[in-house]
């Protein structure tokens, strides 16, 4: 990945959504640096303090949630942390993606790391072996309300501290005790506050917001260049794209987009054969593409900027400052990301219905030289009838989905947890919208590519005529009916696999060209 470290510090150095995937691909190693250990180390003894004097400080030497008025005796608080990781497990339905958890485990150990949790050293080394061995625990989707943090997805991933549940290692899923054998490792003693410290936060949430951030930047980044081609084949206007017009309303994410497809347009023969038509304007599909994928790309920057905070945010509770001064609040509430979350989903639906929007257009046959359904012999030809069949299912799932989840809350924990964030739910649900955004999108693409064709022997601009190209070498031109599904499975892998961005990353290269483009580094996940 650009501009990744080659090692980062936990709990010094700040994290982004960028570099922790980074770490999470092997690409960048985490490490501990001495100046964190110090902080770990006093943190630690803390903690060993308070627990000695025996002055009653919640999660150390009290019970949990509704049991906080519950005294535990010294020689109990050790039993109280291993218990807390076995009873919060509770997790249910399928497994979170391998790297998702992989991710839980380095945001934890930044938030852990920067001495104000009490957790031991010996225990954050144990974590940063299983992000290194990429020995990463199995952890159920579903159970988390979002709020005492992520309580039990987070039990789940530490139960292999204490040699507990299970774990993805070396491509299989097996039980702890089983890794154990393998790499000759043992279970570890959990110290007062220990499990309270690991349990509580919102790193369930935030890795699940990693990957919005990532996997939306990729939509909107393709969405951009398959709306240029679009443009392209039904022959629609440039003006809409105009810096003067989009300066007299500077939104960030609407001055990217209009100045990115004005760039990707330039050069085309294909635009400047129509530049004197009498056409005034066009559907709002392609005219209002900036405002549309804008506002999205606003969305996520917002998601972007409020990830960063929390990446580099310390999220459990209590917060141990000094022996004199331990705080239980509510840092471990999931409300600041869940909401962004919700918003975030919302955008890359967005981007979907817009995609499907241009789809029907194109099939409809009212641009010149674009033959109805995108094939010259219908009739005994459907054409690209039905693809957009499956477009429309796909935007109509994704509106059912974007109800927000953080607008939701059910009390729990006999009422002492009488408002929670839900933004579990809704980082899952994100990423199930964006995952049909791609769907689209590859749908798109093919059909931007096939009204494309119709503008032969007129050539597009550098960009887009690569980006063509590369389309072209997955799947051919389609004058007559096949089945379009092995296409779509075609456009989806490229789609998920950045081919048109790589294309586009060539001819920069190749011809030493700048996209100069307002706003780019903050739309960059780094």
């Amino acid at each position: 990945m650009r501009n990744a470290p080659k090692t980062f510090n936990f709990g010094e150095d700040h994290l982004t959504a960028g570099i922790a995937l980074s770490i999470a691909r092997g690409k960048t190693k985490g490490l501990i640096s001495d100046f964190s250990r110090i902080k770990i180390r006093n943190s630690s003894k803390t903690v060993a303090n308070i627990v000695e004097k025996g002055d009653p400080v919640y999660g150390i030497n009290t019970g949990f949630g509704p049991l906080c008025t519950t005294k535990i005796s010294k020689e109990e608080t050790k039993i109280l942390q291993s218990n807390i990781l076995k009873s919060h497990s509770v997790g249910v339905g399928e497994p979170i993606d391998k790297e998702i958890a992989k991710l839980m485990l380095i945001l934890k150990m930044n938030s852990l790391a920067q001495g104000y949790s009490g957790i031991a050293e010996a225990t954050l080394d144990r974590i940063l072996w299983h992000i290194n061995t990429d020995a990463i625990p199995v952890v159920p989707a579903q159970g988390s309300v979002g709020a005492s943090g992520d309580l039990a997805p987070l039990s789940h991933l530490f139960l292999p501290l204490i040699g507990l549940g299970k774990v993805n290692y070396m491509g299989e899923i097996m039980e702890t005790s089983s890794l154990f054998d393998k790499t000759e490792m043992q279970s570890i003693n959990l110290g007062p506050k220990e499990g309270l410290a690991l349990i509580n936060g919102t790193q369930f949430i935030a890795a699940h917001a990693v990957k919005v951030v990532e996997k939306l930047q990729s939509c909107l980044a393709q969405a951009d260049i398959i709306g240029a081609m679009m443009i392209e084949g039904l022959q629609g206007s440039i003006k809409p794209f105009y810096n003067e017009l989009h300066a007299l309303r500077p939104f960030k994410g609407n001055m990217y987009v209009a100045k990115k497809v004005k760039r990707l347009l330039k050069g085309s023969e294909i635009m400047e054969d129509h530049a004197n038509c009498n056409r005034v304007q066009d559907p709002y599909s392609l005219r209002c593409i900036p405002q549309v994928h804008g506002a999205s790309r606003n969305a996520w920057l917002h998601l972007k900027e409020l990830l960063e905070i929390e990446l580099n945010s310390v999220t459990d509770n209590p917060i141990i400052i000094d022996e004199e001064l331990t705080i239980s609040g509510g840092s471990f509430h999931g409300q600041p990301l869940a909401m962004a979350l919700d918003y975030a989903c919302l955008a890359a639906s967005e981007v979907g219905n817009i995609s499907d929007r241009r789809i029907y257009l194109a099939l409809e046959g009212n641009s010149p030289g674009v033959p109805k359904l995108l094939m010259n012999e219908t009739g005994i030809n459907s054409g690209y009838m039905i693809l957009q069949y499956t477009t429309a299912a796909l935007a109509s799932e994704n509106k059912g989905l974007c109800f927000p989840s953080s607008a939701d809350s059910i009390p729990t924990s006999l009422g002492q947890e009488d408002h929670v964030s839900m933004g579990s739910i809704g980082g899952r649900k994100a990423l199930q919208v964006i995952g049909n955004v791609e769907k689209i999108l590859a749908i798109e693409m093919l059909t931007a590519a096939q009204a494309f064709e119709f503008r032969k022997p007129l050539k597009s601009g550098l960009f887009l005529e690569e980006v063509h190209k590369k389309i072209r070498e997955k799947v051919a031109f389609a004058d007559k009916d096949r089945v379009f599904a092995t296409d779509i499975e075609a456009g989806i892998e490229m789609i998920q696999n950045q081919t048109i961005l790589n294309a586009i990353e060539e001819v920069k290269e190749r011809e030493n060209l700048e996209m100069e483009i307002p706003f780019a580094d903050e739309f960059e996940i780094y």
